[in-house]
């Protein structure tokens, strides 16, 4: 039988009809038989005390079972560290209800649980507080006199802390043939994914629980729900096949857990708790980053100082960090450098990764210095980009991996038509509509984590892996497939991949554009040594003809195992099973990053997006017209799902740069638009021409399959390149985000 492989091929969600008709089950969809409910209440003030609660009116009507407080609630760990995490910053981690303390607008001080949904949401209302407040501040620009450098933790090898400075900056700067600098600043940002935070909890008797949750992690809220509440790690089930939407907000346990589990487990039935809309601005949020550039170049163009400085928003207890500046002196080589990040701690709740956490941030100060620095040079500002292109990572002195970014600009300039763009700002009309061109670099580093996946031959001769990993709705359950079925040479029908829980074999968080790196590489190498096993089986089977043979003398197609110069002489993966009286034959193994080849390079995927947007010149309202992005990241799997990212990250970045916002009022230290209608996101209606175009890349350094993760990169380089073409549109270079059209007037 001819099987072709099922890397590369555009491959439709497996998954995709159960979502579209319903039937795929998410955490607040699971049926229990005893099933109740559970509302939680949230802080009126933002920092204080809890003076007095009277729960009576609450408990008095028929149908609340229990209303729990920090004055009640049972006792749990007490030490920070069991109440950390896979994604937690330096600092202590908040544990909820654990005293009277107020720590930000909308902490979760109360859990009502009742019969149904309905009446535990009303019952919460009726729960009051009686406050003793304090004085608070939650505006970043107001207190950058308290700036600080991070603390140091375990997250910074994840995020780490900016390069030492190099040479003399500012000497350099001040004698630069062209400079350009600028202030930057974005608000704060809340993930608002499609599916509202929700937990359901199962008892299943003394200490033991199954958890539907919605995360990114399912292992990771297992080690969190286990050290909180004392239960043994194989007592604690978590799963998470389906999940509406995250973009890193499920990174973190989110506190839901904690209450529906807690309830569980004190009133020994089955408790759902479901955040409302509402409520889900009251954790994690990107941070409002003030930002700082200087660049400088000589007369050809070549950049000569760079300075980046970042001033962000942190909570009081957490120590919250981005990767904003660094990539400045990644993209462009530089002898002199400044690189400044520096954390205000505010009373709010700590913020979260979200979708290119730091660099979507730095990427609008970095390319619109840069675009500014084009213009004072009289020069095209892709031209400026590709003189300033360099093989070597200036910032550690390591070669890149592979690095394919200039075909990214060549044949997105070519694509996009950026040869038509007239030079001179406000030059290009349409109508009434004033017409601007912009482009800008992206970059996101490529990573691998530890990970482990089990493939078992089943009994009929077909192949199934398992990992913990969930699937947040980018295509991980197919990509995982597709990588499967090659490693055996099977058509995809023939392959089954189960995941989305915590007892599976191991499986990180899922973010930061790593998964297909992570998992993938462990399902590869779970592939390669179930092959070995499988080849050892057929040499015994056939006797002295494959006594002498090598596994590279073999080939896995269509289902069979076969000698490579007479693939008549095989034997079924059938008859293999039988051969082994009908038992699966499996191998569990896992994947580590080689670190000692790794560390001699810098990994990173790249991009280039190229805009066109329309401005009324009476109105002053931006439309983007017209948005392409070229991407180098290495192998891509499926180009239909790896697409699908890429245009999502692309309307993302649309919104980044001209909708998104959480308004703050610094007098009540408090949200002012927690809801969707507004929060402005683009719908379908702002939404034009979008383009996507995979540039070749082979990288055979990074890991085992040659991937790098689209999941970030579609979003970095496309707000800047807005802000760029809305000055060559306008002649007005606006620097704060979103770009509101009263600007424009």
């Amino acid at each position: 039988m001819s099987v072709q492989p099922s890397i590369g091929k555009p491959i439709s969600r497996l998954e995709g009809h159960l979502k579209v008709t319903g039937a795929a089950k998410y955490a607040g969809e699971y049926p229990a038989e005893n099933l109740v409910y559970g509302y939680i209440v949230n802080s009126t003030i933002t920092k204080g005390q809890i003076k007095h609660i009277d729960t009576t009116p609450a408990k008095a009507l028929e149908g609340v079972i229990e209303v729990f407080t920090h004055e009640n609630r049972p006792s749990l760990a007490w030490f920070d560290f069991q109440y950390s995490d896979m994604d937690a910053p330096p600092g202590n981690a908040f544990k909820p209800l654990a005293d009277a303390k107020i720590l930000y607008n909308g902490q979760p001080i109360a859990l009502v649980v009742a019969e149904t949904f309905e009446l535990a949401r009303y019952a919460a209302t009726l729960v009051k507080f009686e406050y003793e407040e304090e004085a608070f501040d939650t505006n970043l620009i107001d207190n950058l006199n308290k700036a600080r450098s991070p603390k140091v933790g375990l997250a910074t090898f994840l995020k780490p802390l900016p390069t030492k400075p190099v040479g003399n900056y500012r000497k350099a700067y001040e004698q630069s043939y062209a400079k350009a600098s600028g202030e930057f600043l974005h608000g704060t940002e809340h993930h608002n994914p499609l599916e509202l935070f929700a937990t359901t909890t199962i008892y299943e008797g003394e200490g033991k629980l199954k958890i539907y949750d919605k995360t990114q992690g399912t292992v990771n809220c297992q080690l969190y729900v286990s050290n909180v509440f004392g239960l043994k790690y194989k007592n604690v089930q978590v799963i998470s096949p389906y999940v509406g939407g995250a973009f890193g907000s499920g990174l973190r346990p989110q506190f839901q857990l904690f209450f529906s589990v807690m309830a569980a487990l004190e009133l020994k039935r089955p408790v759902r708790v479901t955040l409302d809309r509402h409520q889900m601005f009251t954790f994690g949020h990107r941070p409002p980053t003030l930002q700082h550039t200087h660049f400088g170049a000589d007369a050809t163009g070549k950049i000569q100082a760079l300075h980046h400085a970042a001033y962000a928003e942190t909570s009081r207890f957490e120590d919250y960090t981005e990767v904003v500046v660094n990539w400045s002196n990644m993209i462009y080589p530089s002898a002199n450098t400044l690189m400044e990040y520096k954390l205000v701690p505010m009373d709010v709740f700590t913020p979260l990764d979200m979708r290119a956490p730091g660099g979507s941030t730095g990427s609008h100060a970095i390319e619109s210095t840069m675009d500014e620095l084009a213009y004072a040079l009289n020069m095209d500002p892709l031209e400026l980009r590709l003189i300033n292109y360099s093989e070597t990572d200036e910032s550690t002195g390591r070669p890149f991996s592979s690095k394919e970014l200039r075909q990214c600009y060549l044949q997105g300039a070519e694509k996009f038509g950026w040869s038509e763009r007239s030079p001179q700002p406000r030059s290009m009309k349409r109508g009434n509509k004033l017409v601007g061109y912009g482009m800008a670099t992206g970059i996101w580093e490529s990573m691998q984590l530890p990970a482990r996946a089990e493939a078992r031959l089943t009994k009929e001769g077909k192949l199934h892996v398992l990992s913990a990993v969930t699937d947040i709705g980018t295509g991980t359950l197919t990509v995982m497939t597709q990588i499967a079925a090659d490693e055996l040479g099977l058509p995809i029908e023939d392959v089954s991949f189960s995941y989305g829980d915590s007892k599976m074999p191991f499986a990180p968080i899922q973010g930061g554009s790593f998964t297909v790196s992570t998992v993938g590489s462990a399902i590869k190498a779970a592939g390669s040594a179930l092959r070995k096993k499988i080849f050892q089986k057929a040499q015994s089977i056939k006797g002295a003809t494959w006594k002498k043979l090598k596994p590279e003398d073999v080939l896995f197609h269509g289902g069979a195992v076969s000698l490579k110069t007479d693939p008549h002489d095989s034997i079924s993966f059938r008859e293999i099973i039988e051969a082994n009286k009908g038992k699966v034959i499996k191998t569990t193994n896992l994947s580590v990053p080689k670190a000692l080849k790794l560390k001699k390079y810098t990994r990173a995927a790249h991009s280039a997006a190229f805009v066109e947007v329309e401005v009324d010149e009476e109105l002053g309202i931006i439309n983007v017209t017209r948005a392409l992005t070229t991407v180098a990241a290495g192998r891509i799997i499926n180009p239909k799902t790896a697409r699908s990212q890429i245009l999502g990250g692309m309307i993302w970045g649309i919104s980044k740069a001209l909708r998104e916002e959480t308004i703050t009022d610094h007098e009540l230290g408090k949200y002012m638009n927690q809801n969707l209608a507004e929060y402005h996101i683009p719908v379908h209606a702002d939404l034009h021409e979008l383009d996507v175009i995979f540039v070749e890349e082979t990288d055979e350094i990074v890991n085992e399959l040659g991937t790098k993760g689209v999941g970030e990169i579609g979003l970095v380089a496309i707000p800047p390149a807005i802000a760029n073409a809305v000055y060559h549109a306008t002649g007005k270079r606006i620097n704060q985000f979103p770009i509101h059209f009263d600007s424009l007037i």
